[in-house]
């Protein structure tokens, strides 16, 4: 048996019968007409100043540049002017003649603040000039009025879109054909005119929304596609400095993790602590491959997402100690303070610059001593990591570096608004402080 099913393409009406295209077309039509001219029509909507940034604004003087955004306005009111000395000239002398000079005028500067008011007021100004005239030779609309009209189309039609051009050339038409057949017969009419002026008018108002519209598509489009170029050719710099840390980088360390883990079998009954040695430093050099791969993981990702490992705190500061302690360190560690849980990012700086600090300790002052301090403040964390001068003479030599670590520890320093110093002691060390603010507001939080 089969089932066949029914799809209703159209919805339904009150009745429950289904809508055709055409009725749905008509109802849509209907439904622009009157969010176009009827709804909210008198609503207050000024006409913004023009931007003076254009190349012919931006040569003209100062003062001459502020009222250069007042041009629409004053070519609207010039407009409006204009129809209004035509109605002063075509009426008989008296002050009757103000009446459709006024009524010229006013529909015009109405664009200016509430333009679809403006036509449905430039409607029954024309038709007030009209029977008020004094003579029938222009019907509906005499001279003024036609200039008028005309001006109130094209203003309106350009502060609004073209759909709404097109329903004032239709409004326009209906009621030109309406006024013609209660006069018909009688009088002359210039409807056809009014009708094929308003319509080149329209139409050239319309092409200039469409053409701005596409060029702000274009420009639009442009803007995406340079911030697209912007964004690979930023992920491919990334990678090549990925690709340039992994093959220098990595193939080094690999190479000292291999030979610390083969060292101790080329030498016959190594003493324990050579073993010992060769196993740090495997250590440390698998470890540092670890970090590496993660840290190119962060380079070479589009978007960055926090590890999932934790990212160690002041509380694995022993582990730290005890690793340099294997290379060759001594190094002490003095807490004062009631220690607390602080915010993520002070935890994993301050342990950061624990770890550069006596990293460049075993570079640069190879033998000597340090002393880690950390001071638990109420305004803070204090910081002092403090090394004596290297013994002489000494096996290892000092290796130079680039003061990258220095600029890194600034740079966390920084970020957190903290306060680092750094210079010789007068034994010939090195001393490290640093104070990382942290809110009292902050520290309820973290510890609550």
């Amino acid at each position: 048996m089969t089932q066949t099913t029914h799809t209703q393409t159209t919805p339904p009406d009150s009745s429950g019968r289904p809508r055709s295209p055409e009725f749905r077309l008509a109802a849509d039509a209907l439904r622009g007409l009157r969010q176009d001219l009827f709804q909210d029509a008198f609503a207050y909507r000024p006409l913004p100043l023009m931007a003076t940034d254009g190349p012919l604004a931006r040569r003209l003087p100062g003062r001459l540049r502020e009222y250069a955004g007042w041009a629409p306005h004053m070519t609207v009111a010039a407009a409006g002017g204009f129809a209004a000395l035509v109605g002063l000239s075509n009426s008989m002398p008296g002050p009757r003649a103000l009446i459709p000079a006024l009524l010229a005028l006013i529909p015009v500067l109405l664009t200016l603040v509430r333009p679809t008011g403006a036509l449905w007021l430039s409607f029954v100004a024309t038709t007030v000039t009209a029977i008020n005239g004094s003579g029938w030779d222009d019907w509906p609309w005499v001279q003024s009025s036609f200039i008028s009209h005309l001006v109130v189309l094209t203003v309106v039609a350009v502060r609004t879109r073209p759909r709404t051009a097109g329903w004032m050339w239709l409004l326009t038409a209906v009621y030109g054909f309406f006024a013609t057949t209660l006069r018909s017969g009688y009088y002359g009419t210039d409807t056809g005119p009014m009708l094929f002026l308003s319509a080149l008018v329209l139409l050239v108002v319309t092409v200039w929304h469409i053409r701005r519209e596409a060029q702000q598509e274009v420009t639009a489009q442009q803007t995406v596609t340079a911030h697209e170029r912007s964004r690979r050719t930023l992920l491919e710099e990334r990678t090549t400095i990925a690709r340039e840390l992994h093959d220098v980088v990595a193939h080094h360390m690999s190479v000292v993790a291999i030979q610390a883990e083969a060292a101790p079998y080329r030498v016959e009954n190594p003493p324990k602590e050579l073993e010992k040695a060769f196993v740090t430093i495997r250590e440390n050099a698998v470890a540092a491959l670890t970090e590496l791969r993660r840290v190119l993981g962060v380079v070479r990702a589009e978007d960055y997402e926090a590890p999932d490992a934790p990212q160690p705190t002041l509380a694995d500061l022993d582990g730290l100690l005890a690793n340099v302690r294997e290379a060759g360190l001594t190094v002490e560690k003095a807490v004062t303070g009631a220690a607390r849980e602080l915010p993520p990012g002070v935890e994993l700086s301050a342990y950061r610059i624990v770890q550069e600090a006596l990293s460049n300790t075993l570079r640069h002052a190879p033998g000597a001593s340090a002393r880690v301090e950390i001071g638990y403040v109420l305004g803070g964390l204090g910081l002092r990591i403090i090394n004596g001068p290297p013994p002489a003479p000494h096996l290892i030599k000092p290796s130079p570096g680039a003061g990258h670590g220095i600029t890194g520890m600034r740079e966390r320093v920084s970020m957190l608004n903290g306060e680092m110093t750094t210079g010789p002691t007068e034994d010939g060390g090195y001393e490290l402080t640093v104070f990382l603010p942290v809110p009292a507001a902050t520290v309820i939080e973290g510890n609550a």
